[in-house]
């Protein structure tokens, strides 16, 4: 039996994962059991600008927003600053006031 080794970790988004299995479909023509129960779920909730919202959220360029928040952010895209604040609760993160408005009114724009 073989042991994977992880090379690298990158946190990806829920639209990333849905052209994946896109990919997979294309290539294989039948998805396993797993694979269509998630293809049904990002269907539901994966959103089309996740993408574009994930670029806008890098060029903000806050220093303490990691990759992984921000692919969290955008797959779950708060309106209110009360939403994000409760997303980044999971997270030992601190931002200014001006910082959360500035996130907000950047998914504000692409919803």
């Amino acid at each position: 039996m073989t042991i994977p080794k992880i090379i690298s970790e990158k946190p990806i988004s829920m639209a990333e994962v849905k052209s994946e299995i896109e990919k997979i479909k294309k290539r294989d023509k039948e998805l396993s059991f797993r694979a269509e129960r998630a293809e049904e779920y990002l269907n539901q909730f994966a959103h089309k600008n996740t993408i574009k919202l994930i670029e806008s959220l890098k060029k903000l360029n806050l220093t303490r927003l990691k990759d992984e928040h921000i692919v969290k952010i955008a797959d779950l895209m708060p309106k209110t600053v009360e939403q994000l604040k409760i997303i980044l609760q999971g997270y030992t993160i601190t931002l200014t006031k001006d910082n959360i408005k500035s996130i907000v009114d950047e998914v504000n724009k692409l919803v």
